[in-house]
């Protein structure tokens, strides 16, 4: 046992222990093309086993954000890596690609080889949805850089998509319809606001809110986990031409769909055409947030937006809710630069 190491703050038994917990969690997550074992000093994959002709690489890197200060104020840490998986998946899955591997990195003043777990399980989850293989991370501790207690977790994530097949926006045209699929909350993003709003009212993260329209206590709706939205929508792109893919994170609909748009091109959102989640309107009603302005920050329970033909939108819906999926035509492509919402 390093003595000394242990004497500055570092437990490297408790980080042994990590190791032996999340090797089942690891090996759920395993598909093809995953080489080697956890433990190596870098997580292997063989793209060639998997008959792309011309592969582009995509790759996203995410955290969670103040959302993880919820989970240390309800102790629930089994939610927090789905999310961290879902923030870095859902965006290369905006350009079509199929994520393949994901690493996670886990900071932490003092490592707890239960909320570690905890922590890895919640991101083979994610990595399970998402079809992805877990080949590595990395657990730090770190005293004095955060308090006991708290940690940080940060994610990065590799897709491959055929090239003739990369989606960049380029075919999105004027007239195209904007397909709208429900997110499950809040997600991960906004939580600095949603943390003051809470906090400015008073609002108790263990009391149930009837407002909320759920049994579960305010901080639990608040910790819902991002919804992915990789296998469904790639299902999606295998059977129609979908011209653009949006992932609603930070910035909402004002900073995200124009993202997927030509010069020139706007988009114009028809407000009631999907659920606004009742989350949303607890925000809007206890942060006195302007009704518009709530679409500049949060999701508004749109979490993905696909831009095609006016004629496809039927079918892609008809997938869609073959995987579970809320998805409806939320609104179009015009040719007026800036985001209307009507």
């Amino acid at each position: 046992m390093a003595v000394d190491y242990e004497k500055a703050g570092v437990s490297l038994e408790a980080g042994y222990d990590v190791v032996r917990r999340i090797k089942k969690h690891v090996a759920s997550t395993a598909r093809p093309g995953v080489m080697g074992n956890i433990g190596a000093f870098g997580g292997m994959f063989d793209l060639s086993s998997l008959n792309y002709r011309e592969p582009v690489l995509v790759s996203g890197t995410d955290g969670v954000g103040t959302k993880l200060k919820i989970a240390f104020a309800m102790d629930r840490h089994d939610t927090i890596g789905i999310d961290a998986v879902a923030m870095c998946v859902n965006d290369v899955l905006a350009q079509g690609a199929e994520p393949l591997f994901f690493l996670d990195y886990v900071a932490q003043g003092k490592t707890r080889p239960e909320v570690v777990e905890a922590i890895v399980a919640g991101v083979a989850e994610g990595c399970r949805q998402a079809g992805c293989a877990l080949v590595g991370g990395e657990t730090a501790e770190m005293p004095g850089m955060y308090p006991d207690g708290e940690y940080d977790i940060a994610g990065y994530t590799t897709g491959v998509v055929e090239k003739s097949k990369l989606i960049d926006g380029s075919k999105v045209s004027v007239g195209d319809v904007l397909v709208g699929i429900a997110s499950s909350g809040i997600h991960s993003n906004g939580f600095s606001l949603v943390r003051k709003i809470f906090s400015d009212n008073s609002l108790d993260l263990h009391k149930p809110y009837p407002e909320l329209e759920s049994d579960l206590p305010l901080g639990l709706v608040a910790l819902t986990p991002t919804r992915i939205y990789v296998r469904q929508v790639l299902d999606v792109i295998r059977q129609v031409d979908v011209h653009g893919v949006a992932h609603i994170t930070g910035g909402g609909f004002d900073e995200n769909i124009p993202r997927i748009l030509r010069e020139g091109q706007g988009i114009e959102v028809r407000e009631g055409s999907w659920e606004i989640l009742p989350i949303f309107r607890f925000l809007e009603k206890y942060g006195n947030i302007p009704h518009r302005e709530m679409f500049n920050i949060f999701n508004m329970g749109v979490g993905m937006v696909l831009a095609l033909d006016p004629s496809d939108a039927g079918r892609a819906i008809d997938i869609l809710a073959s995987h579970g999926d809320r998805a409806t035509v939320i609104g179009r492509v015009t040719d007026r630069p800036g985001v209307e919402i009507v």
